[in-house]
């Protein structure tokens, strides 16, 4: 036996120990370990318990090591039934100082030879995929209805811009700017749904928009099994029908709808966010940012672009969700003076809705 094959069963024995003893109070499971060390892809309990096998050891690669060295260098780990692995730039100098050590040491355990390397980046933004896999933004295009009387929308025009076809570019150029500047290896890209090839179905895709123009958006809702419906406004009916996201919730329905006044000004919308596992690729996801209105889709975008709030929504989903696969949450968006505010999820008067619900 090699002297790095000897030190495996160590190796399992401290990361039992660490699981077990580091906080008992905790009582962390192998189950709550997969969930954290896996983050959007828990890994399976039967994986960890292969790495605390001391009779036959398998050692995890040095990533993993690393995930474990950042959740057992602070307490903040662990919050009630949530377990979690923090970026490394949110921990303190104490903590990162103890992370460095037990990295060093599980290293050690781990050959006997290789030091602490450069742990990998943590993912710390939820528009941040992994290198080289592509990012296909999908929007609506603008009803030809609608374009008839804008100049820049006419294809004969001298001053065409193709922009002016799509519905919500508000949130198209927010949300494009801001996964290019998280994932400068990928391509990232963005078309109308008319404009989508089979090869783009398959990539990440994000969809701006509602069922009612976003057919891509249709398509993907009629193949997942959310309780979230959209009942899509209707433009002749009054004011006081301005349709909604409908909800199942213990067997009956709730309707929440966008606020307008009297003149039909708007003045809270609402948007749905959901992430799930792509139904056309299970190796890549597929994200709805959708509002009733374009004022809602592009708050539920800025949630988780804008600098301000997207830090603490992030942290919110993660805490929520425990890096579920599967989630969707609901919100208000205020709007004044015309202009939608950036929703703090942290409010619990901002969240109307989340899916799974609280076991």
């Amino acid at each position: 036996m090699s002297s790095a094959e000897s030190r495996r069963p160590a190796l399992a024995r401290r990361l039992r120990a660490l699981r077990e003893e580091q906080w008992p109070e905790a009582g962390i499971t192998q189950a709550q370990l997969a969930h954290a060390l896996g983050g959007s892809k828990p890994l399976s309990i039967s994986l960890i318990s292969s790495w605390e096998n001391a009779d036959r050891p398998v050692a995890p690669p040095v990533r993993r090591l690393a995930a474990y060295a950042t959740l057992f260098a602070t307490r903040r780990s662990v919050r009630g039934e949530i377990v979690r692995v923090f970026p490394l730039d949110q921990l303190t100098d104490n903590e990162r100082r103890r992370h460095d050590d037990l990295l060093e040491e599980l290293l050690g355990l781990r050959d006997g030879q290789e030091r602490a390397p450069e742990p990998e980046p943590e993912v710390s933004d939820i528009w941040q995929f992994r290198d080289e896999e592509n990012v296909t933004i999908v929007c609506a295009p603008l009803p030809l209805e609608l374009r008839r009387h804008v100049t820049y929308a006419d294809p004969e025009s001298a001053d065409f811009t193709s922009l002016y076809t799509y519905a919500d570019p508000d949130a198209l150029i927010e949300l494009f700017g801001h996964i290019r500047s998280v994932n400068p290896e990928n391509q990232v890209s963005f078309h109308t749904t008319e404009e989508l090839t089979p090869d783009l179905y398959t990539t990440h895709l994000v969809l701006l928009g509602g069922v009612d123009w976003n057919t891509v958006t249709r398509d993907v809702i009629e193949r997942v099994d959310l309780p979230v419906e959209q009942i899509v406004r209707d433009e002749m009916v009054p004011i006081s029908e301005p349709g909604g996201f409908r909800v199942r919730v213990h067997g009956e329905t709730r309707l929440f709808s966008p606020v307008l006044d009297r003149e039909g000004h708007l003045l809270e919308d609402v948007a749905h966010f959901y992430r799930d596992v792509s139904p056309f690729n299970q190796k890549r996801t597929v994200t709805v940012c959708n509002g009733m209105y374009g004022r809602g889709t592009l708050g539920v975008v800025r949630a988780l672009t804008d600098k301000r709030f997207r830090d603490r929504n992030r942290e919110y989903l993660q805490e929520r969700f425990g890096g579920r696969e599967s989630f969707s949450i609901i919100s208000r968006v205020q709007v004044i003076a015309g202009r939608g505010l950036t929703p703090d999820w942290t409010l619990p008067d901002n969240r109307l809705h989340e899916w799974p619900e609280v076991e």
